[in-house]
């Protein structure tokens, strides 16, 4: 059975106990207020059909230069999924019998991790991971049956029988979503082979761009440090073994990653404390990191100098700086050593930003060359740090709401809160932040109709004029992210 014949025989062909739905309503996050809400739709249809443009996210392009069919429905919507199986672990549902941590499944493990998410679907209520997931088996696959245990087979079933189609391929995805630009998350290590090969190849039309991740090599406190070095090195062609080989190897690694289409540089450590280090210091510091006999604070402090260095050499090379700090990473520490990072149990921690970043704002922050994109997962920071510094530094930008924050109620109080401190124009426009492929156009849509609402609002109130309206959100979807990310 095919997917679009599931979803059109749902009518008569619906299994005892399956409850079937209408299609996503059109009016979906809009305002209530029905003039407001009129408002909204028309300022949704003036981008509703633009292209997506993704500047960061976590698809890995090795998927997309395979291109191979997803391999079965747990494995496209589920396991990698860790906004769904936190929920699900919370829930009662071990990670294991949803196949984290596990490589590729059989059938019938990814059938019965299938079943779990369907059984367990009321705990997605109110979620945008249920939004997502809803809007995806849709669109994708003509799907409206409500996960269940009644449902689970059925619409495994007509999932697993849509990814053998040609056009529910990764490429053929890129293509189908209009996805103009889709940046990856890569290490400075890689080669990025599969990048250039992308890029060569005239049938993919998706501008594929690598995004330098270096977390790992600014944290000398961590017990691979030096080997993580060596290997950036090693890449680099240069002896990393000293403070002036690492910078060079930085250096050199950036500008690779500049030669194949990178805009931005991405760094996520539990602050964004920035404090200059003398050079002699810095040589000191990272001698005793490599004899493993630096102490705690003083690999804290030696990693907030290099994360100035980061930011000196963005002002050189162009690339956009984004920061995402405070996160406790791995917060149970049975299930890291069970499961491995990213498994859904990394938890926010609280933020600062003005004292912090005030090193490298007073070097950099006004600098031609330097955008700084400042995310947060703590919401008491937008009014109090973020928005007034992004309302006086012409470097810094806010991030989009991402993570715990990417859902509906939470991007509203972002708009509201930013906008009226620094304006529409210094934000980032929408990161959806993902590895999950299927849920992109999701995710763009559902803040291209947040931002509708929120406009509509503003005329609505005669606060602005609804042509401006429309410009603004034009803007928010495909300038902004094209202004600040240099694309």
């Amino acid at each position: 059975m095919t997917a679009a014949g599931t979803a059109a025989g749902t009518a008569n062909g619906t299994a005892v106990g399956e409850v079937t739905g209408p299609a996503p309503h059109p009016d979906r996050l809009l305002p209530a207020d029905p003039g407001v809400r009129r408002l909204a739709r028309a300022l949704h249809a003036e981008v509703a059909d633009l292209p997506i443009v993704s500047p960061h996210g976590h698809v890995d392009a090795g998927l997309l230069l395979q291109d191979a069919p997803f391999r079965d429905p747990a494995a496209l919507l589920l396991t990698p999924d860790h906004y769904v199986t936190r929920l699900l672990h919370a829930s009662g549902v071990p990670l294991q019998e949803l196949g984290v941590g596990q490589g590729p499944l059989d059938e019938t493990a990814a059938r019965a991790a299938w079943r779990l998410l369907c059984r367990h679907w009321a705990v997605f209520a109110g979620t945008p991971v249920r939004y997502w997931l809803e809007q995806s088996l849709h669109d994708a696959f003509g799907l409206t049956t409500r996960p269940s245990s009644e449902s689970a087979d059925s619409l495994y079933d007509a999932v697993a029988d849509g990814l053998t189609t040609p056009g529910l391929r990764p490429r053929a995805l890129l293509e189908r979503f209009g996805i103009r630009v889709l940046a990856t998350t890569d290490d400075p290590a890689d080669d990025l082979a599969a990048h250039a090969a992308l890029r060569d190849d005239p049938t993919v039309r998706t501008r594929v761009v690598p995004t330098f991740r270096p977390d790992r090599y600014l944290e000398p406190g961590r017990p691979s440090w030096r080997a993580d070095t060596d290997r950036l090195g090693d890449a680099a062609g240069v002896d990393a073994g000293t403070w002036d080989g690492w910078v060079e190897a930085m250096q050199l690694r950036r500008a690779h990653f500049r030669r194949h289409g990178a805009v931005s540089a991405d760094h996520s450590h539990e602050d964004v404390g920035t404090q200059p280090l003398s050079p002699a210091d810095a040589a000191r510091l990272y001698a005793a990191a490599r004899a493993r006999t630096v102490t705690v604070p003083e690999a804290t402090a030696l990693r907030r100098h290099m994360l100035l260095e980061m930011a000196r050499m963005s002002t050189e090379d162009g690339l956009t700086m984004t920061l995402h700090p405070g996160v406790r990473r791995g917060h149970h520490g049975p299930t890291s050593a069970r499961f491995g990072p990213d498994t859904g149990h990394d938890i926010p921690l609280p933020g600062a930003f003005t004292d912090a970043l005030r090193p490298l704002l007073e070097r950099y922050g006004t600098h031609p060359s330097l955008r700084l994109v400042l995310f947060t997962l703590d919401e008491s920071v937008l009014s109090r740090e973020l928005a007034p510094l992004a309302g006086f530094y012409p470097s810094v930008y806010v991030g989009a709401p991402w993570w715990f924050l990417d859902a509906p109620a939470s991007i509203r109080r972002w708009r509201e809160t930013v906008t009226e401190i620094a304006g529409l124009r210094r934000t980032s426009g929408f990161i959806d932040d993902t590895r999950a492929l299927l849920s992109v156009p999701a995710r763009h849509d559902m803040a291209r109709r947040l931002d509708a609402g929120f406009l509509a609002g503003l005329v609505a109130e005669h606060r602005l004029d609804e042509d401006e309206a429309a410009e603004a959100l034009v803007d928010l979807v495909v300038g902004r992210p094209a202004e600040v990310f240099g694309l």
